[in-house]
């Protein structure tokens, strides 16, 4: 039986450079109060795995983009970075 071709792409979200990010600053508060003082910033995103039914390297960076402008990303204060590595389909 013949397997089916996917692609699993990798979606990060993270803050805007210009957006505070409150949830980074307390991260990075508590990395230095645990003795790590080489932390000068910390920014907090989120990622997402998404594996799609499709053998086309092109199509499925074009459908994650579209997930992206659609509901992944807020993009007034969240920008992002799509990883679908060609290969055995793991990101």
């Amino acid at each position: 039986m013949a397997q089916e071709a996917s692609i699993k792409a990798r979606v990060t979200v993270y803050p805007r450079p210009e957006v505070l990010d409150p949830q980074g600053q307390a991260i990075a508060a508590a990395l230095g109060r645990l003795g790590f003082d080489q932390v000068r910033e910390v920014r907090a995103g989120k990622s997402f795995d998404v594996d799609l039914a499709t053998g086309d390297q092109a199509a499925a960076r074009t459908l994650v983009e579209q997930m992206c402008e659609r509901l992944l990303v807020n993009p007034i204060v969240e920008d992002f970075r799509i990883e679908c590595p060609a290969g055995d389909g793991r990101p």
